[in-house]
């Protein structure tokens, strides 16, 4: 079954009303029985998926054990991020993925929703009525 969100409306900006891609995705701990939601921008110009720092702590991940540490370059400029050695299981309503997961070193940017391992494995389709579908 697909799974649809609608935009987020983020207000209005110089050139007219803002609205936002979003999903919200679960994550859940690789040692705890923890899950975590996230609300994600879908990101089809980001590479990876990556969260703010502070949910590292809610999944009990350690950004300096569990993690590898190194930087990416966006449209903000230089990021310092932390790629978790492990994949972690992500889930989008129904469907369920392994997905390569990293963390911003801030908590100042949103999480993205990337297309390596994640966004990549669904049929997704941006509607003109502001909303979002996946398929599998």
């Amino acid at each position: 079954m697909d799974v649809k969100f609608p935009f987020e409306n983020a207000g209005k900006g110089k050139f007219g009303y803002i609205r936002r891609p979003v999903a919200k995705v679960t994550l859940k701990s690789l040692r705890k029985k923890i899950d975590v939601d996230i609300w994600m921008v879908v990101d089809t110009g980001a590479d990876y998926t990556i969260i703010p720092r502070h949910f590292a702590s809610k999944l009990r991940i350690s950004l300096e054990r569990d993690c590898d540490k190194d930087s990416t370059f966006g449209v903000g400029g230089d990021q310092v991020i932390y790629f978790l050695k492990e994949k972690i299981e992500a889930r989008l309503g129904d469907f369920s993925r392994r997905i390569p997961l990293a963390f911003f070193d801030n908590n100042e940017v949103p999480a993205l929703l990337g297309r390596l391992g994640f966004l990549e494995t669904f049929n997704t389709e941006f509607l003109k009525t502001f909303n979002v579908i996946f398929k599998n």
